[in-house]
């Protein structure tokens, strides 16, 4: 359940952003700045966080339904998130200590998996 609200955090902010309800400096006020996305635009920038909340949401169906492959996806996808954070020194916004808190405890209930 954690990772599929950490999904429709960022389907939403995504759709936000996309409606133009939030400005993106909002989203990294908040949210930190996850990743370094060069000279994409704006508009560019919008699709990606859209399209990443949705990966994140089938991640979270396949979590629920116990699936290693879900699992093993989700820890790398947070390892690259974190990274992420650490390259841009955001450690203490939103994003990093959700995606922390979610890494933990896909460690601590790996074993519940197939």
């Amino acid at each position: 359940m954690l990772v599929g609200l950490y999904g429709i955090l960022w389907v939403l902010v995504g759709s936000l952003l996309l409606a133009g309800q939030v400005g993106t400096a909002a989203f990294h006020t908040y949210l930190g700045q996850p990743f370094v996305l060069g000279s994409l635009s704006t508009l560019e920038i919008e699709v990606v966080i859209l399209v990443v909340g949705l990966i994140i949401l089938g991640l979270a169906l396949g979590l629920w339904h116990l699936r290693t492959w879900a699992l093993a996806l989700s820890l790398l996808f947070l390892i690259f998130v974190l990274v992420e954070y650490g390259i841009a020194h955001d450690f203490l916004s939103l994003g990093f200590l959700l995606s922390l808190v979610i890494f933990v405890y896909l460690i601590a209930v790996n074993g519940h998996f197939r």
